[in-house]
């Protein structure tokens, strides 16, 4: 890794060797920086309090070997990422505004590509992650990573019919909750189905009304008109000496018919004369037909208002116009069967909720099977691992427990509370010598205690679910003697099938390194390109001196060192 402007590192290169890496310095000097460039590689969130003072980004570059057919190798081309040797560049950095960047194979990548990689690629345990192993939830998802298959099916199974027993109570919650309001609103659409029901309108009925009740309104003065017109075309019987259209357009047609062979330009004005004679004699025979029938009986006009009234109370309720009333009428009805059916409804959900639950009690029995076996299996491998982490006589157990509930699901023939992972509740338990009881780790367990639970779980996960990389940092903190040995030992040996990079502070610990890399600072308090060194020989004894006494040039504490070298190359 080449690391620039992070923290106190200025610019600096990190050469990580297979096998067992420890990283050791004094407080202060960068060693965790080592850990956070890792983490930024790998999809962690970037902080702009990370970037060094006074720079106006942090970059950080690394170079990850990936076989070709592993899961990640996978991803990143899927990510348009390329392979170079075998090996993934990767590249992030922040700014000091807190903008972040992510390259992936030479490609721009989400940060969040980088994160889908990182469980494959490498294991980062710190500090922080041992109080996370205090909770209840982290220690069940610890068992059930363990368990594998044998839990992850029933819990797959599980979770679906758990999110679906959840939609189905908040449906039924739903209607039985708002029964009132919804018998109110079903009561209220009754009563304006009915209402409209009565009335009977008919589309288009409010504007034929509208158009009748006009005419029957001015029936006189419509006749009046009418028999005037007729008379102007078609003369009038009591004046018999009167001028009419119909006479007068007759004459032109006659006078015109005379002389209409001498010449077809008059020819055609005599038959356009004639067209207009007929068209008054139909216009005056449609005048004398309309005022013969024009109905002036007041009791029709008191019919017509009367309908209009009452198709005016419906559209004052229900709509602008006879239209909408009856689109109203339409939806009410649709709405109506709806509510009407809420009580099948609630049965029909009733009965599937039952069933949901009676199956998630099953899986959820299922998965309490599957834990308590796996939990005896990866007790005895955790309690194995302590044996050779100086704490030979410590057992580690599982309390695997339900807790009553009236409204839970069945489990072993009662009722217990359930969650999204089923109902158990797995705790871890350490009885750290014979005759100790067990007790939970959170509270039985001494900080050096719960460091050693810490590496021997992970050293059992490394051989059911291994990763390239393990890194951990300063995870043997509160540990120390022969303890601090063996966790070194232990460390060796699972960087024989992994690369295993330890931040520490105990020489008993670095002596066990295949390589020790030195982090210090300048006199201006930056690392620099030369503050990450790799230690051999002399320089290495000079290290494990200081790191055992204070003292590089202590006689005692190098003759100390050389003898914990010499143990550790004697072990290996």
């Amino acid at each position: 890794m080449r690391i620039r402007s992070l923290g106190v590192i200025d610019d600096a290169v990190v050469e990580l060797s297979p096998g067992f890496t420890a990283v050791t310095g004094e407080t202060g000097a960068g060693k965790t920086m080592v850990v956070t460039s890792l983490g930024l590689l790998l999809g962690g969130r970037a902080d702009p309090a990370l970037v060094r003072i006074g720079a106006g980004k942090a970059v950080v570059e690394g170079r990850i070997t990936v076989p070709e057919d592993a899961t990640a190798a996978v991803r990143a081309e899927e990510a348009g990422a390329e392979l170079d040797d075998g090996a993934l560049l990767i590249s992030r950095t922040v700014s000091a505004e807190g903008r972040s960047r992510a390259h992936l194979g030479g490609r721009s990548v989400p940060v969040g590509v980088l994160a889908e990689l990182a469980d494959e690629l490498v294991a980062v345990h710190g500090q922080t992650d041992q109080q996370g192993l205090l909770k209840l939830s982290r220690q069940r998802q610890a068992l059930d990573r363990y368990a594998g298959d044998a839990v992850a099916v029933p819990l797959a199974k599980y979770g679906e019919a758990y999110k679906r027993l959840r939609a189905v109570s908040a449906e039924l919650d739903e209607i039985t909750t708002r029964a009132r309001e919804r018998a109110q609103e079903a009561d209220m659409l009754r009563y304006g189905l009915d209402e409209i029901a009565a009335v009977e309108p008919r589309a288009g009925e409010d504007v034929e009304l509208a158009e009748e009740a006009e005419r029957l309104g001015h029936a006189e003065a419509l006749a009046s008109a009418a028999a005037a017109a007729h008379a102007a075309l078609a003369g009038n019987p009591e004046d018999p000496e009167g001028v009419d259209a119909g006479t007068l357009v007759a004459g032109a047609q006659r006078a015109l018919d005379a002389v209409r062979s001498h010449d077809p330009a008059l020819a055609a004005l005599a038959d356009r004369i004639g067209e207009i004679g007929i068209l008054l004699r139909d216009a005056a025979g449609d005048l004398a037909g309309y005022a013969d029938d024009l109905d002036a009986d007041p009791l029709r006009l008191a019919a017509v208002e009367e309908r209009r009234a009452a198709l005016t109370g419906l559209t004052r309720k229900y709509g602008d116009d006879i239209a909408a009333v009856l689109a109203w009428a339409e939806n009410g009805a649709a709405r109506l069967t709806e509510l009407d059916g809420d009580d099948e409804r609630i049965g029909e959900l009733t009965a599937e909720r039952d069933a949901l639950r009676a199956e998630l009690g099953g899986l959820a029995q299922a998965l309490t099977d599957a834990r308590t076996e796996a939990a005896e299996r990866f007790a005895a491998a955790v309690t194995a691992e302590l044996a050779s982490l100086a704490m030979p006589h410590a057992r580690v157990s599982f309390d695997i427990r339900q807790t009553e509930d009236p409204d839970g699901v069945e489990v072993g023939g009662r009722p217990v509370a359930y969650g999204p992972a089923g109902a158990d509740e797995v705790e871890l338990l350490l009885a750290p010598h014979p005759g100790a009881p067990a007790r939970p780790i959170a509270k039985g367990a001494s900080g050096g205690e719960l460091s050693r639970v810490m590496l021997a779980v992970e050293v059992v996960f490394a051989g059911t679910d291994p990763v390239p990389t393990y890194l951990f940092d300063e995870v043997d903190a509160g540990v120390g003697g022969k303890a601090a040995v063996e966790i070194g030992r232990r460390l060796a040996r699972l960087a024989k099938t992994a690369q295993v990079v330890v931040v520490t502070h105990l020489p008993q610990v670095a002596a066990f390194a295949d390589r020790q890399l030195l982090v210090e600072k300048t006199n201006d308090g930056s690392v620099t390109r030369s503050g990450v060194k790799v230690l051999e020989g002399e320089d290495r004894v000079r290290e494990l001196s200081r790191m055992l006494a204070g003292q590089e040039d202590s006689e005692t504490a190098r003759a100390h060192a050389e003898e914990l070298l010499a143990t550790a190359r004697g072990d290996l």
